[in-house]
């Protein structure tokens, strides 16, 4: 993976508001990634930031950990969204995460007891290499939303979208 900074100005960092923090993430046969600090920092909204690439990092190692998680249960997933959060906090010039909490809404094709559920995504927690790299909890808020079937009504086919949410 290559990383470069594009925020040279023509008199590079001579100084805190002299320079852009632009720049991007590379890796062979990928599109590039345009990142940025973070807008506190004088970065560019329109652009990743680090803060948010560790977030969308454990939402989607959890994601993919719990599909494998789902087959190994029997539990049909059609569907899965997440919109993590974490919470941060400043020290000095620097600062760290001190929680985030995944909130994964997950659709399956039959009902699945909550306590199941639950240990299914303890599971998938479990087995998440970026998880398990960070030195902060990662939360989960999960909610589970039953695929209703095509209903027949009067000879007619009548889809119904969802049904059914539990945790």
């Amino acid at each position: 993976m290559d990383v470069a900074w594009l925020g040279n100005r023509g008199t590079g960092t001579s100084g805190y508001r002299e320079y852009g923090r632009q720049g991007t993430i590379e890796a062979a046969g990928k599109h590039p990634i345009e990142s940025s600090a973070d807008r506190t920092f004088h970065g560019d909204a329109d652009r990743w930031n680090p803060e948010e690439l560790l977030l969308a990092a454990l939402a989607e190692c959890h994601m993919l950990s719990f599909l494998h998680v789902a087959v190994k249960h029997g539990v049909v997933v059609t569907g899965y969204t997440d919109a993590a959060t974490g919470t941060m906090e400043q020290e000095g010039d620097g600062g760290r995460f001190t929680s985030v909490t995944l909130h994964p809404r997950v659709t399956v094709t039959a009902s699945v007891e909550p306590e199941e559920f639950e240990r299914m995504h303890a599971e998938a927690n479990a087995v998440c290499f970026i998880a398990n790299s960070v030195a902060f909890p990662v939360h989960h808020d999960a909610v589970a939303v039953v695929e209703a079937a095509d209903v027949e009504a009067d000879g007619d086919r009548a889809d119904v979208d969802r049904a059914d949410v539990v945790g």
